[in-house]
């Protein structure tokens, strides 16, 4: 497959002009150091949130050992005659409240995991937001144009269509200085004014004309 240099599939990566394709360049690692920036710190808040979690799992983990160990002594005095059902009723009731501090323990770990997570995604929602709504778009439309462009700039149709773009977007001052009359100029289909207006519009988006 044939490679072109800031080509990839028929569409345009960077500019053929040094400054542009520089500050494209700038532009996109800015946007990656952005984005992982914003990744690790989440990472880091989430990491950080999760550590509250820690005295949930000691206390499931010390009422969890706790009721085993009460309901245990509980099933010995259990076997005690006569009097073992009523010395028993006082464990199960110790073995209960156990169970209950370590459902606690693990209710806490769950509410502070699911703060955690939310706080991960709120971090991430801005900055990912403007990545994803922000710059792609213009990045991705900048890609297009530029390609097209280039496209149309290698046949005589497409550059009179470049020509018009320039007529219609460009200051005045910038068409002046091609042809006094510039819009007569291209209406007579005046060669050099077509490849001025061309080279100008191309120019805008950081190409570099000529046949």
């Amino acid at each position: 497959m044939p490679a072109h240099r800031g080509r990839l599939s028929g569409v345009k990566i960077y500019a053929d002009r040094f400054p542009t394709a520089v500050r494209q360049f700038l532009t996109d690692l800015l946007v990656v150091v952005w984005v992982y920036a914003a990744i690790r710190f989440a990472l880091w808040l989430h990491d950080l949130v999760e550590k509250l979690a820690v005295p949930g799992r000691k206390l499931e983990g010390a009422g969890g050992g706790l009721a085993d160990n009460l309901a245990d002594a509980g099933g010995k005095v259990g076997r005690v005659p006569l009097v073992g059902d009523e010395l028993t009723a006082p464990f199960n009731r110790a073995a209960d409240a156990a169970r209950a501090m370590a459902d606690a323990g693990r209710d806490q770990q769950e509410l502070v995991g699911q703060l955690a997570l939310a706080l991960t995604v709120a971090v991430l929602v801005f900055p990912l937001g403007l990545v994803l709504f922000g710059w792609l778009p213009l990045r991705v439309r900048w890609m297009r144009r530029a390609g097209a462009a280039k496209a149309m700039a290698t046949v005589p149709a497409g550059r009179d269509l470049l020509a018009l773009r320039a007529l219609a977007g460009q200051p005045l001052s910038k068409l002046t200085r091609i042809a006094p009359d510039v819009a007569e100029a291209w209406r007579r289909g005046d060669d050099a004014t077509v490849d001025a207006l061309a080279a100008l519009e191309l120019r805008r988006l950081g190409l570099r004309g000529g046949r």
